[in-house]
């Protein structure tokens, strides 16, 4: 069962009592990198199919049941996906391999998701007007990273010249909005003063594009925020002041991935890894239902401590996993009230699902039009389960 939303928040209100002698704080940039290319569900349904008539033939000669197929309009049905794009092309389409081609690089060569992240850094830099070397903190929050140490962050901090220090976080697809929760009690408290959280959701190199259920999901993509300390009493027209964040776990299988360091140990033969049952896994009924029903309660709770309901709150930015899923959570929240593109913005169809990203997306492209005094909701959830929120205030 899932427990409330709301306990254990006693260090939230205590915060709150708080405010007044802690630092305003301000999202002042933000930076989105999209690879070019795409793929439809089209293309992408034409190469699972052929895989699955070759496997058939295996099964078959073994006596096994067959695979089911799949289709381009199941495929939207279940999820709202019509597209994603893709970091690297090459193998993903191929039927005899079904993952993408990146070639390793050198120990000394900026890796590969440093890269991504950094790109989308830099733009968030850019929006903000603000030096690299002006940023004390890098902070890379992500689904998938691309190893244990040293630190991504470390990496891209180097790479974009800022000062300060770095460290990587992960917390599934919640990872972007727990590194802004962080990220705003750093300035809040006054411990840093510009903390650049970096997003570089690479998934497709970490998902079975043989299963069934998930070859679909996600899209790469890479987001970046950066937050700084405002002024008491300054207000900067078209950014947004960040009120207030929350997160929530609550331990979960049913988004899993077993990819570790560990796999090898428990094989005789260490000499290679198999990626079958290490990948990417859910259970999609349920979490569509538990997190349907936590969602909705975390979004009505953390509204309501600042004074606020789904009404006075004029865009939500949610996770873009699922535009079913999405479309329940707000009904729910507003009372059985159906909430369209406007109040509600998705990019889920075109971009797929980019995990930690994909909330970060949907608010760079849908805010410049927010009038002042309006507020949002940024809010994602997923793996863990976990559930992160960030009210924001246009100035």
């Amino acid at each position: 069962m899932l427990r409330r939303i709301d306990e254990g928040d006693a260090l939230g209100i205590a915060l709150k009592e708080e405010s007044k002698t802690m630092n305003r704080v301000s999202l002042s940039g933000i930076g989105v990198e999209i690879p070019e290319t795409s793929i439809s569900n089209k293309e992408l349904v034409e190469s699972f199919n052929i895989w699955v008539e070759q496997e058939n033939r295996r099964r078959a000669a073994k006596g096994l049941e067959p695979l089911p197929g799949s289709s381009a309009e199941f495929i939207e049905h279940a999820s709202g996906i019509k597209a994603r794009h893709v970091h690297t092309f090459e193998g993903i389409l191929d039927p005899d391999r079904m993952a993408p081609f990146i070639p390793a690089r050198d120990d000394d060569d900026l890796s590969v998701t440093a890269e991504f992240g950094a790109k989308a850094g830099r733009k968030a830099l850019e929006d903000a007007g603000v030096d690299p070397a002006e940023v004390d903190m890098v902070i890379c929050a992500g689904s998938h990273l691309q190893r244990l140490y040293p630190a991504i962050g470390i990496e891209i901090q180097k790479e974009l010249g800022t000062g300060g220090a770095a460290f990587d976080m992960s917390l599934g697809c919640s990872s972007a909005v727990a590194g802004l929760h962080i990220g705003f009690h750093l300035v809040r408290s006054g411990a840093h003063r510009r903390v650049l959280v970096v997003t570089p959701e690479l998934i497709t190199a970490h998902l079975n594009l043989r299963d069934r259920q998930t070859h679909f999901i996600f899209g790469d993509a890479a987001t970046a925020l950066l937050i700084e300390a405002l002024p008491q009493g300054e207000e900067k027209a078209g950014r947004f002041e960040v009120v207030d964040t929350r997160s929530w776990t609550q331990f979960s299988n049913n988004i899993r991935s077993n990819f570790s360091y560990l796999n090898r140990a428990a094989l005789e033969d260490t000499s290679m890894v198999p990626s079958e049952g290490n990948l990417i896994k859910q259970q999609g009924n349920k979490v569509f239902k538990e997190v349907t029903v936590a969602g909705h309660r975390f979004i009505v709770d953390f509204l309501a401590e600042h004074g606020h309901t789904p009404e006075t709150v004029r865009r939500f930015w949610l996770h873009q996993a699922n535009a079913r899923m999405n479309a329940m959570i707000l009904k729910l929240s507003f009372g059985g009230v159906e909430v369209g593109h406007d109040r509600a913005p998705m990019v889920l169809d075109r971009l797929g699902n980019t995990a930690a990203a994909g909330a970060i997306v949907a608010m760079a492209e849908n805010h410049k039009d927010m009038k002042a005094g309006e507020f949002g909701l940024l809010c994602a959830y997923g793996a863990g389960y976990s559930i992160g929120g960030a009210l924001m205030r246009m100035m």
